[in-house]
Formats: structure tokens, sequence, C-alpha cells
């Protein structure tokens, strides 16, 4: 339908993008519909973030913040506009990104929810308080302001302590053999051994031979004497009398950990702290005035610590029993009652509002935020979405689709970045990147409705979505264990006295809902039981690999080439080259993080950091080096060619190319390959990174240092972010790792991966409190015939397709 008149465009009911060049789309083109649910896929790198993300929601927030503010005018153009001939229909966007910066310590499942406010409101306004009590506003119930924090510990609910255990490891040791393991090292540690010898205690009788009220004020005193010190006369220098102040261990530690600038030191600090329960308000973190109010007869920090299913349940019962004022306690418990709702539905439920943000997964992060904006009631806006499968099993993704229906139906558009098959399936409209990552991808392959992505022979996505009987490997055979680890009566979490055998030498995968204690066992138990054995040399494995997705690095520094060490070969090289040589510069030249050959007005970063009110912060291309990171001098120096700035723009799979006569670099190319990661560049910052990327990367690292000693890798979820032809190649190389003799455990929702599994352990039956259980424990085929759990059915169906 073409439009003359441009005023009556706005009947439009398509977004049509002209020309996008974002990343490594070439030019595209392409119109997708309004109010409908739209899936993005495409192979891993393909460009289908820099549709969605980089071109559709970029240009979306910067046309809203033309609308908002005049203020925001000017930080627009330092945000940059995506790079694209034209986006027309565009309504205003939410993202619900994956990627969004990491929450802090004090955001929890309350705050990102919004629940928190509400249960505040219902303390202040229908809270039973102590006779003769003043009525509190809702900001005294919140331990992040000034009115409801605990004075003792300013909210956190725990205060740093040392203890004489950690600041004299060996009591068999005096003062002088260094007793005090807290003390700085060098001249500062001898300088306070003098002061305390000077103030007349004894540093050479074993510390555990001093009398207690010495140990005492040794480490604890707050008191800082300064007395004359007269060093003992070494014959090679003269040392003259001194005025020395005594600090004791434990003041000393707390202040280099509060104040020094040096991470190291805090670090080291950190070792002789432990966190305990703050003892005034016992871990609640609010005042006493705060904690003195209850409703249905309990605190707000006891209601905050029930999983959000329990916390519904109290307040189904509370409002019959409410007082007078009855009618402000029902409407504050309906409207709590209805934003529980949505996040109990996402299979959110065994969450505590008091859980803290930085526990949570990326997966749940973003289903909190889309629980939270089921209520907020906005229509006629476009939300786009990153991957919100990741994290789900397969029970769960039915209670997700019905979700993004109601967002839909409410008058909205959703675009979804999606490798899930049942979620590509449930699309009204599909937008197939590809074919390939990197520069062999950057192209619509098709957009429209899904059954007709089955005519566009070159598109990856429509191999899986159709996929023709026979065309998939038949089963594995089952690999024998060569032995295992057990664990007996696991207590952590929800896991409550749970016994489970791990096989060794064989590939596992660890099953469950969201919440089922799948991480809880795998990640905090099952490694940390192999970490404390592997000294014992009766122990069969030998070394511990856990391979999660935590960022390589949270700032533009660190990008692929540091973290797998390819950036040290390659500034050996430019340092060896003559220009190099000629000037006398060492590898320092040619690293961004030194001062000498980077630019100073980004220091290397190769961005500057936009400060946006109430928005987080984004990078910005440097204005001075325009994202090269090195000055003008710097890049004058050529290694076949190139200057470095160009060497970290290079993909690694031109990279491969062009250092094939490098063994040092081409055995970490070749690693970061075969891993499907050919699409990345070199220099592309950690900040870009998903978190499966971040996790394939560290696999690699990995995989490039084959050792023999037996192994044990664990990976959690490592298919996020994958799309199944990904997921193929990804297992390649971990059934390789299995038949070079190593273990690895995986915790995956994938069906397929699991069908291909040599065992299976499955946690449930739900999550939370319905959790913690091992339900079925076997092969593939006999998990999916006991029928325990919800994983069963799913499996059977994996384990069907021909």
């Amino acid at each position: 339908m073409h439009h003359s008149t441009a005023p009556e465009a706005h009947h439009d009911s398509f977004v049509r993008v002209r020309g996008a060049r974002e990343h490594n789309l070439r030019g595209v083109d392409v119109d997708i519909p309004r109010d409908a649910l739209t899936v993005f896929t495409g192979v891993s790198g393909s460009g289908k973030s820099s549709l969605a993300f980089g071109t559709l929601y970029t240009e979306a927030q910067r046309r809203y913040f033309e609308s908002v503010a005049p203020y925001a005018r000017r930080l627009i153009h330092q945000i940059g506009a995506p790079k694209v001939d034209s986006v027309t229909g565009l309504p205003p966007a939410v993202s619900l990104e994956q990627r969004r910066s990491s929450p802090g310590s004090r955001s929890s499942v309350g705050t990102v929810t919004l629940l928190s406010n509400s249960l505040r409101m219902l303390y202040s306004r229908a809270g039973t308080y102590p006779p003769g009590a003043e009525r509190l506003d809702s900001d005294a119930f919140s331990p992040n302001t000034a009115a409801g924090a605990c004075p003792s510990c300013h909210g956190l609910g725990s205060i740093h302590r040392t203890s004489e255990e950690l600041l004299v490891p060996d009591r068999g040791l005096s003062i002088r053999q260094g007793a005090i393991a807290a003390w700085p090292g060098a001249w500062q540690g001898k300088n306070l051994r003098d002061v305390l010898e000077a103030l007349g205690y004894d540093v050479d009788a074993p510390w555990r031979e001093l009398a207690a009220k010495d140990r005492e004020w040794i480490l604890f005193t707050e008191e800082q004497p300064v007395v004359t010190v007269h060093p003992v006369r070494d014959a090679d220098r003269i040392q003259r009398p001194y005025q020395g102040t005594y600090m004791s261990a434990h003041r000393y530690v707390m202040r280099t950990f509060s104040d020094s600038k040096s991470a190291t030191l805090r670090a080291r600090a950190e070792r002789f702290l432990t966190d305990s329960p703050c003892p005034v308000c016992e871990g609640r973190r609010l005042r006493p005035e705060a904690l003195a109010v209850t409703f249905a007869g309990r605190t707000i920090a006891e209601l905050a610590a029930l999983p959000l299913t329990a916390l519904d349940a109290v307040l189904a019962a509370a409002p019959a029993a409410a007082p007078a004022d009855g009618e402000a306690a029902r409407v504050l418990a309906e409207d709590l009652r209805g934003r529980i709702g949505p996040v109990v539905e996402l299979g959110l439920g065994y969450l505590s509002l008091d859980r803290t943000a930085p526990t949570l997964s990326a997966g749940e992060l973003q289903r909190l935020r889309l629980a939270t904006q089921l209520r907020s009631g906005l229509f006629g806006v476009v939300y786009v979405l990153d991957e919100p499968s990741a994290g789900l099993h397969p029970a769960d993704t039915e209670a997700l689709l019905g979700v993004l229906d109601r967002l839909k139906a409410a008058g909205n558009t959703v675009f979804v970045v999606e490798h899930h098959l049942d979620v590509v399936r449930h699309a009204d409209w599909l937008v197939d990147v590809g074919p390939l990552a990197g520069e062999h991808g950057g192209r619509v392959l098709y957009s429209g409705p899904p059954q007709g992505l089955a005519e566009v022979a070159e598109s990856a996505t429509a191999r899986h979505l159709f996929a023709a009987s026979g065309s998939e490997p038949g089963p594995r055979p089952v690999r024998t264990a060569s032995g295992s680890v057990r664990l007996t009566g696991v207590e952590r979490h929800n896991l409550r006295g749970v016994d489970a055998e791990f096989p060794l030498g064989v590939f596992t995968a660890v099953t469950g809902v969201s919440g089922s204690g799948k991480s809880t066992l795998v990640g905090q138990v099952l490694a940390r039981e192999v970490g404390e054995r592997i000294a014992d040399p009766l122990f069969p494995v030998r070394r511990l690999v856990e391979v999660d997705q935590k960022p390589i690095g949270r700032t533009p520094r660190s990008n692929l080439a540091t973290y797998t060490g390819l950036f040290d070969v390659v500034r050996k090289l430019f340092t060896a080259a003559p220009q190099a040589r000629a000037r006398g510069w060492k590898a320092g030249r040619f690293s961004f993080n030194v001062p000498g050959g980077r630019c100073e007005t980004c220091q290397g970063e190769g961005f500057v950091s936009v400060e946006l009110l109430f928005l987080p912060s984004t990078y910005a291309p440097c204005p001075h080096c325009g994202g090269a990171r090195y000055n003008t001098e710097t890049l004058d120096v050529r290694y076949e060619g190139l200057n470095i700035a160009e060497v970290l723009g290079l993909t690694v799979e031109s990279a491969a190319a062009f250092f094939a006569q490098v063994p040092a670099a081409a055995r970490s190319l070749r690693a970061l390959e075969d891993i499907g990661l050919g699409y990345l560049r070199l220099g592309q910052p950690a900040t870009e990174l998903s978190g499966g990327e971040a996790q394939r990367i560290k696999l690699a690292t990995e995989l490039q240092r084959r050792r023999r000693d037996h192994t044990l890798y664990v990976l959690d979820e490592p298919t996020t972010g994958l799309h199944p032809a990904d997921v193929r190649v990804l297992l390649r190389q971990l059934h390789g790792l299995v038949d070079a003799g190593h273990s690895v455990v995986v915790v995956e929702h994938d069906m397929e991966v699991v069908a291909g599994a040599d065992w299976v352990v499955d946690l449930g039956p739900g999550g939370g409190a319905d959790g913690g259980r091992i339900v079925a424990t076997g092969t593939p085929a006999e998990v999916a015939a006991a029928g325990g759990g919800r994983t069963a059915r799913h499996l059977a169906r994996a384990l069907d397709r021909p």
C-alpha cells in the first residue's frame, strides 16, 4: 500500500526499515507488521541482534529522547543514531535485553519488580503497630533509605568482621616470624613489629603463649600510641631513632578494605574478613521501629523472605482477619497479589522478594522485568526481548508464550530474538537473518509468516524448524562410566538431604525446571566437593574447569584477544616490526591498557561513557581516535601491512588466515573457530558479548590447552544464545572431550542435548520449596520412561524424533 501523501502514513501497519548497515548488516530493507509477535532468527552472529536491538530499538529510543527532554537532545548525537537510511512506522520501545548492566547488590527481586513498594505501602497503611507507636511512612520500611536502614549495618544486613583465627592462622609462630598474617609485608610490617617491641610486648614468644589480654590488644585495639623506636643496628647502615605509630591488625585490615585504591590490597584485606549477620538487626536490614510493625502477625522482613507463592497465600488469607480499616488492607493486598501473579506464571514463584539481584541468572532477571511490564498497562509500544526462553525448562516455555500473547493482545508490538524452536513456531511473523555469521551473514533471508520459511533453501533455521525425517544422526551408544563422585546428604538452598552420584568419563546432563536446584547442586556442591578432593592422589579427577556465563570483563578494556592470551602474541609480533625496533619500543607500546601507545582521550578504551540521567549509561566511540584506541604514532607501525587497530578489527576467521604462519596465534584462533565463534572481532569489547559468547570463549581458551590429566568440565547451560545449528558444533567439542577421557557435566534445558547424553540427573519436581529433590536418574531413555518430574515427557519427545 503506497501513500503519496505523508500525513496519512500513520495508517501504515508496518515498521519499514531501509538500508540498515549496523554492525554486519548489508544495507538491509525489511518490513515488519505492527501489533504482532515477530521472531528474529538466525545463527549466532548472523546480525539478528544488530537488526532488533542495534537498529530498531536504538532508533525507537533515540526518538523517545527527542520527544522527552530538551536536555537529552544534545546527548543523542553522543549516543549516535543507528546506521540506517530510514525507519518508518516505529512506536516507542521498551527493551528487555539480557545484557543490560548487571544490577548492584542493593537491588533485589522486590526492587526489580516494584513489589517492594507495594509491600511497604501495605505495612505503612495497614500494618499492626505497637500501642502508642506513631505511623511510619513507607520509606521507613526500606533498607535502602536513611529512614529505614538499620543504623549499625547501614541496611546491608551484614557487617565485615575479623577474628583472631583469620588474623593469626598459625598460633605456633612468634610475631617476629610473622604470626599476624594480616599485617603488611616489607618495611611497613617490620615497623609495626618494632613499635610493638618498643611498647614492651614479647615478639619472640610463640603467639599462643602470649596472655589473652595482650593478644586482644595487639589485634583489636582502636588506640594508636606513638613511641620512639630504636632500631637494632645493622652493621652496614646507620639507623636513627624514629617516632612510630601503632595500628592494630583489625584496624589495618578495615582501613585497607574501606579506603585502599588498590584492588589487590583490598582483595588481600578481604581474606581476613568474614561477613557476619549484623548483631543489631540480625540480618534483617531495618531499624527496630520498622520491625515492630506486623501484618498477619509477621514483620516485613519475614514476608520478604517467603517464596512468592507462600507470600501470595498469606495475603489471600489476611484481609479476612484485618482490623476496622480493612478496606485499605484489602485493596493493597489485592494489588500485591495482582503483581505477584505474572511472576509466578513465568515460573519464578520460588523466588523471595529479598533475594538479591546479583544471585539471579540473566534469564530470571529478564523474566522478572517482563512480569513487571505485564502490570504496567502500557500499550502501543514495541517490546524488544532478547532470548526470553534462556534458562527456561520446556515446561515453562508454554507460560512464556502466554505472556507474550498477552502483551500483544494489549495492543503492543513484540519483537523477540530467539533460538528456541517452540517460540519460533509460535510467531506470527519470522525475520530470518543469515545465512552464516559475521561477514557471511547480515542479509535478511526471509520476512513473512513462519510456514513460508520452508521454501528458503539457504536458511539454517529452516533446516531445523522443518527437520526432514532421517536427517538426524541416530542415538549414540551410551558410554560406560570409569568411576563416580558421590555426594551425600547435601543441604544447600532448597536441596534438603540430597544424595547424588555423578559418573566420571561420560557426558552427564542435569535437568529440571527453573529453581529446582540444578545450579546449586552442580555449581556449588559438586564443584566444591571435587575442588577439595583434587589434592587427594587417589581421587581420579586431576583438574576442575568451571565454565560459567559471567562476563569475561565488565568494561570495553577486556576482549577476546586479551582474555585468550592471543593479544600477548600479537604485541610481540608488532614489537619485532622494523618501525617499532627502530624506535626502541617495548610490547607495552601496543597495549591499550597502559599510557604510551594508547589514545589518552579515552585511555585506550576506544569509547567514552555517556552518563544519562535516569537511564543506564551508554558508551559512544571516542571522538579523538574514533574507536581505534591508539595514538597516531603507534598506528604507523605495520605488521604484514596492517596496523594494530586493524588487527584488532579482524574477525577470528580472517585472523586465522592472517596468522596461519604463527603457531601460537593459530592454535588459539582455531579453538575459537571450532566452537563457532569465527564471526567475533578480536577487539570486540567484553561489554558487547552475550553470556553465551563469554562462556564459549572460556571454553575455547580451555580447549586450546588440551591437558592429558582427567579433567571434569562443568558447564551451566552452554547452549544459551545458540542457534540449533551452532548447538551441534558445540556438542561435537564437548563429546570430543569425553572421548579424550575427560568428564563433562552440563546443566541444560535443551532436550536435544539431554537426549544425546550418557547419563541424566533430573531435579524437581518444581522450583523453590517444591524442588530440590532428585526425581529420576539414569540414561536418557530410562529417565524419559520413568515419567516422574516435568522433564520426562519433553525428553521422550526429543528421543522420538528421527
